[in-house]
Order: C-alpha cells, then structure tokens, then sequence
C-alpha cells in the first residue's frame, strides 16, 4: 500500500499506514479489501461503517481510501474492489456510501461517478490556519 501511494501520489508514509492497518478489525465496522498479484498488492480500498457522526444514520458508510497500483489501473480492478466493498457493506445493512474527492481529481470523480456516486447533501468545509 505504501508504494502504491508511492507510485500514484510521490508520498511515502509508511508509519501512517502502519498505523492504519493496526487499527481494522475483521470482526468490526471496517470492510478492507485488497487485490494481490503473486502475493503483491497491486490494489486496496478501505471503507467503513461510521453512523450518528454529523447527522449521519448508522446505516452509512465511508469509503476511505481506494488506491491501485500504475500498471494495473484501467483494468477493472478498482471496480472489483468497489463490487466487493459495496456487497460486504449492503450485507451489514449500509443503505448510503460517501466518500471525499478533491474537485480537480478529475479522473476520480469520472470513476465514483462511473459506479453510481451523486453529489451528496453534505457540504466539506474547511478553515486553513
């Protein structure tokens, strides 16, 4: 995952995803699932169910990452990884997925709304200090 980031983003933050990865729970709220070619990662996508926060029904879920390896995009693995996630959070009972995109990430925005995304009702705001 870390060289993913690596390769499509030129970051590297290894204790960040360290972190991350301690914290998912098979049994819990999370739904995580990678895409592995000969025991590498070559795609991720992480999401999880987070209810009551802002306003928002615990039938809701947030889509945190979803990364794919350079070599392997444009294939349909990003979109396997999305059927899976989507399935796994519908079978907890997830009526409602958000997720955050950047407005020049153009590609991204084209890809959730390839598989069904609309804008939402809920506002990012932010205050820079």
């Amino acid at each position: 995952m870390v060289e993913i980031e690596r390769k499509v983003l030129g970051q590297v933050r290894k204790d960040y995803w360290q972190k991350k990865l301690e914290t998912i729970d098979p049994k819990g709220s999370q739904a995580s699932f990678i895409a592995e070619e000969e025991g590498v990662v070559v795609g991720f996508i992480l999401a999880e169910m987070s209810g009551w926060e802002f306003g928002v029904q615990d039938t809701t879920a947030w889509i945190d990452t979803i990364g794919v390896d350079p070599s392997y995009q444009k294939k349909g693995l990003a979109t396997a990884l999305m059927q899976e996630v989507i399935k796994h959070l519908r079978s907890l009972g997830v009526k409602t997925i958000y997720t955050l995109v950047s407005w020049d990430d153009w590609d991204l925005l084209q890809f959730f709304r390839a598989k069904g995304f609309t804008r939402g009702d809920m506002i990012n705001l932010e205050l820079k200090i």
